[in-house]
């Protein structure tokens, strides 16, 4: 099993439910341990999907501040990673289009574009071999809803590591060397080091910082929003663990 598919076993909720069928299978031989699995295994689900917690797994990851005028400045190009894709949207017209997460990353770097008129590349490919890849729905999007043509596609790449080795190879004998790379908050770290080590300076443009919610008793309530956002976040703490270990970070 590839590690892409391995990490759905161990992230929530499956990971969760994993933890809880293995109390249930040991619970004649062991009831102490096989409670304790059942139990840390929905207590964690819970405690995950409630938005404070969701909050602080987000907002730990979120260690660059947001771009200033300075800094833009520095940059040669932007580059736009994608964030997925909805399927079969029909509103549009397109067949697939992008994700909300891939939508928040293009309205901010056609914002960076407008101040700073740099030049756009755009990152993404077949995840899971679709027939365009992401980068080309991102550049129908961005011509056809923001009027902004990219100067680059990047349509090889599956996953973070990726966009950063093929963009270092689109931009290879262009002469750029420092990019701003628009992401979410909380992905830009490891985005960053991956560009680093593909041999691009990469200057963090982050876009959708994690809001801290109102401490009222819904701050404690679980919900699946919450533990989609949770997912999310585990998923680039395990990330930066690999990086980690790689010695990127």
């Amino acid at each position: 099993m590839s590690p892409s598919y391995l990490q759905y076993l161990v992230l929530p909720p499956v990971g969760n439910v994993l933890l809880m069928l293995a109390g249930f299978a040991i619970w004649r031989s062991s009831r102490g341990l096989g409670l304790t699995l059942v139990i840390g295994g929905l207590v964690s689900l819970l405690v995950i999907s409630t938005p404070l917690v969701s909050y602080w797994l987000r907002h730990g990851l979120e260690i660059y501040p947001p771009l200033t005028a300075a800094e833009a400045r520095r940059g040669q190009a932007i580059v736009i990673l994608g964030g997925g894709r909805n399927y079969h949207s029909p509103e549009f017209g397109w067949g697939d289009a992008p994700s909300n997460t891939t939508w928040r990353r293009l309205a901010y770097g056609v914002f960076l574009t407008r101040q700073y008129d740099l030049p756009i590349l755009l990152s993404g490919g077949r995840v899971h071999d679709e027939p365009l890849a992401e980068s080309q729905l991102m550049a129908r999007a961005m011509r056809q809803v923001f009027d902004i043509r990219p100067t680059w596609l990047e349509t090889q790449s599956r996953n973070t590591a990726e966009n950063a080795s093929e963009t270092a190879r689109v931009l290879q004998g262009t002469g750029i060397q420092r990019v701003l790379l628009v992401s979410q908050a909380w992905h830009l770290p490891r985005a960053v080091a991956a560009f680093e080590h593909a041999g691009l300076e990469a200057i963090p443009a982050p876009t959708e910082f994690a809001g801290k919610p109102h401490l009222g008793p819904l701050a404690f309530v679980p919900r699946a929003y919450y533990l989609r956002q949770s997912t999310r976040a585990l998923h680039e703490w395990l990330g930066r663990l690999v990086y980690g270990l790689r010695r990127w970070l």
